[in-house]
């Protein structure tokens, strides 16, 4: 984005805030985190609080909002800070870049908290400045207040967010290309997640969150990479970029490590994306999420019916969450500044006012439950998967025994987790997928996979 564009993106962004909250409001961008000893840190991800009006990654920072202006509060480099990590741009310079009222030493914050809302940082050095400025932990009724009008701000993107998103979508695609590409000379799953990876880094960009890469997708959120690539073994890769002010992507794709599907993988496989196709085809404004993720919990079961793995009515079986024996997670979740956007705040962002969580097997982990709205971005992830923990526990075993078909499940056996996830933006009269240049279809991978 152009320093103008930026610029005149952000004071919009702090404009629309001062529409909805009418105090001030001081947002941190945090401190980066030591490993083993202070020279030695994690990589910097700055609070995505502060990016949304910042919107460039400052470490150590602060921004003070108030009637649409914004103070920046941030050091000059010293020359220990310039002789390690060379030379950087003075405060009033970056004031410029985000279009910044004013610009300080972070000292003078101490005298501009005053009445100031915010939202707790996760660094605990950052938030321990912060109550010690503020005087009281952020969890007052005026800080409150700040998180809904946020929640409201940021869930519509405005042009900037979804330039910034598609552009991660874009590279992601690639790296999902460059993964299929090196599977079939690859021996581990650490090699293909080297591949995809390798692409991110090469332009500019960082995960959105570790990468999930393993021949045992039933592990939803597996993070080791040293299993072999054996023929016959499903690969899940749940890869996504992250551009350098924050904004995700989130893409997932299985394919067959020896490439091609075996038939009951292939029919499993097609399952899943029927019910993957039939929420992006309902995805439109006023259309409850909730639903679709009922649509793809019906369209699961009715698939494993009809392959005779589960026994009864699809309706009557997703009524008693027989599916989620299989699908125990929710359809997706909202997607922007972070790849589970604003979850640092609860369900205060995913659900609506005056919902609560369900506490249904089949429903319990459902991220986001409020009507989709254009400028929404959201991801469609419906998963096949057999997890032991949760078929081999005896009281489940014992509560759906007459559900699932045993015996014809293991003729399945060589499906441990199938998910197929894409990126989806509401739009006026329905929806766009933003990762739609990855294709999804069996033979579509088993093409790219010859390459």
């Amino acid at each position: 984005m152009q320093t103008d564009s930026l610029a005149d993106t952000l004071r919009q962004r702090r404009q629309r805030l001062a529409n909805l909250f009418e105090n001030p409001v001081v947002l941190w961008s945090g401190k980066p985190s030591a490993r083993n000893f202070p020279a030695n840190v994690y990589p910097f991800r700055a609070n995505s609080h502060f990016l949304y009006f910042a919107g460039i990654p400052l470490m150590n920072a602060a921004i003070r909002l108030e009637a649409g202006k914004l103070t920046l509060f941030m050091d000059e480099a010293t020359p220990a800070q310039a002789l390690w990590h060379g030379p950087s741009p003075s405060r009033q310079e970056i004031a410029q870049d985000i279009g910044a009222d004013a610009a300080l030493p972070l000292s003078e914050l101490l005298h501009h908290t005053t009445a100031a809302a915010t939202l707790r940082v996760q660094d605990a050095t950052t938030a321990e400045q912060q109550r010690q400025l503020l005087g009281r932990q952020s969890n007052g009724d005026q800080d409150l207040a700040l998180a809904k009008a946020l929640v409201q701000l940021r869930m519509i993107h405005d042009q900037g967010a979804i330039a910034a998103i598609r552009q991660a979508a874009a590279v992601s695609v690639q790296a999902h290309q460059a993964g299929m590409v090196a599977t079939p000379i690859a021996k581990a799953e650490a090699e293909v997640r080297a591949a995809m990876e390798q692409v991110i880094l090469a332009h500019g960009l960082t995960c959105a969150y570790n990468s999930i890469v393993t021949v045992h997708g039933e592990v939803l959120h597996n993070e080791h990479y040293h299993h072999a690539l054996n023929a016959g073994a499903l690969l899940l890769a749940d890869v996504g970029a992250e551009t350098a002010t924050g904004w995700a992507s989130d893409i997932t794709r299985t394919w067959p490590v020896s490439g091609k599907f075996s038939p009951p993988q292939r029919d499993l496989y097609d399952v899943v994306l029927a019910a993957h196709d039939a929420c992006i085809e309902k995805a439109k404004p006023g259309v409850e999420y909730r639903d679709l993720h009922l649509l793809a919990c019906r369209i699961l079961a009715e698939g494993l019916v009809d392959l005779g793995i589960l026994q009864g009515q699809p309706d009557d079986l997703v009524d008693q969450d027989a599916h989620a024996l299989f699908f125990p997670h929710g359809v997706g979740h909202l997607l922007g500044l972070d790849v589970h956007d604003m979850e640092d705040l609860g369900d205060l962002a995913g659900y609506a006012e005056g919902r609560q969580r369900s506490e249904r097997f089949g429903l319990g982990f459902l991220r986001l439950d409020r009507p989709l709205q254009p400028g929404m971005a959201v991801t469609i992830e419906p998963g096949f998967y057999q997890v032991p923990g949760i078929l081999n526990e005896s009281q489940r075993r014992e509560q759906y025994c007459d559900c699932v078909n045993w015996d014809r499940l293991e003729q399945f056996d060589d499906v441990r987790g199938i998910r197929i996830e894409d990126d989806v933006l509401i739009t006026e009269n329905g929806c766009e997928v933003i990762t739609k240049a990855l294709p999804t279809s069996a033979e579509a991978i088993e093409s790219l996979l010859k390459r």
